[in-house]
């Protein structure tokens, strides 16, 4: 395969990047400096909080470029390239209506950190995994000081089946995506990760033809719509792997290291 083009890869987090212990892999550090090398941009884009991002690719942090919250945010070089905002009012409204379901726990994601109201054991552990820099308030209502850019909802008990259903009538106004089995988040009608890498191409002058995508689940459809090479993880939901233009290794096989390597293959042999 020719990928002599690509000038920018892009690509989701959990389920993708990351093994199943949340782990960026040492290959992967080698190989981005091998990108690095070949003037190929790598931008990672995920539901997660900036911060967490940072935190999660400490190693290279400084390098990479972040389309975070789901897209609502970009951020490259520690300068913001794309905010896209919610509306206060449906943010209230969808936490009020999430309040009224049984055992679902509620993530404000602001600008500056995120806010959550309880601590529970079997909550805090999923939670930490995603979000570097929180707060503990009583009531996510008087949260007033923060640009608001994401809502998740976590649904332990599975989210598709549990929480979805009662909540997917605010997709009129929002964007409500299922991030994994137990996540569903709500952003701006105009925030996803499709809309982010629109942004960041046309900032950095790249085409579509000359970016490469990967991804696992489906708030990762948008990105490939995007970019000229879309892979689905073979652990990928199924909606994932029916729009994808090739398959990869799961997160756990190196899926995204063995096409990478691939890629460097190609471009220093067209080079050569």
């Amino acid at each position: 395969m020719d990928y002599s083009k690509i000038k920018l890869i892009v690509s989701d987090m959990d389920g993708t990047l990351l093994n199943s212990r949340h782990e960026v892999s040492p290959q992967f550090l080698k190989i981005f400096k091998e990108l690095q090398e070949q003037e190929i941009k790598f931008a990672v884009a995920s539901g997660r909080q900036y911060y967490s991002l940072m935190e999660r690719m400490d190693a290279v942090k400084d390098e990479l470029i972040y389309l975070a919250e789901n897209g609502a945010i970009v951020m490259y070089k520690g300068r913001q390239l794309h905010i896209v905002p919610m509306e206060r009012k449906v943010v209230h409204e969808v936490i009020k209506a999430v309040r009224k379901l049984d055992n679902k726990y509620l993530i404000l994601c602001g600008r500056k950190q995120a806010y959550i109201e309880k601590t529970d054991p079997e909550f805090m552990e999923p939670f930490l995994n995603h979000y570097e820099k929180y707060k503990v308030v009583e009531d996510l209502l008087q949260v007033e000081d923060d640009v608001i850019l994401k809502l998740t909802v976590c649904d332990l008990a599975g989210a598709e089946e549990n929480s979805l259903p009662h909540l997917q009538h605010f997709g009129k106004r929002l964007q409500v995506k299922l991030s994994g089995k137990i996540w569903i988040d709500f952003n701006d009608k105009e925030a996803q990760k499709g809309n982010a890498l629109k942004a960041l191409q046309q900032q950095m002058n790249i085409k579509e033809e000359e970016t490469l995508a990967f991804g696992d689940y489906l708030n990762d459809i948008e990105l490939f719509q995007h970019s000229g090479y879309s892979y689905a993880m073979k652990n990928a939901h199924d909606e994932v792997k029916a729009v994808a233009t090739h398959h990869a290794g799961s997160n756990d096989e190196f899926g995204v290291e063995k096409v990478l390597e691939e890629l460097l293959e190609s471009v220093k042999a067209t080079k050569s």
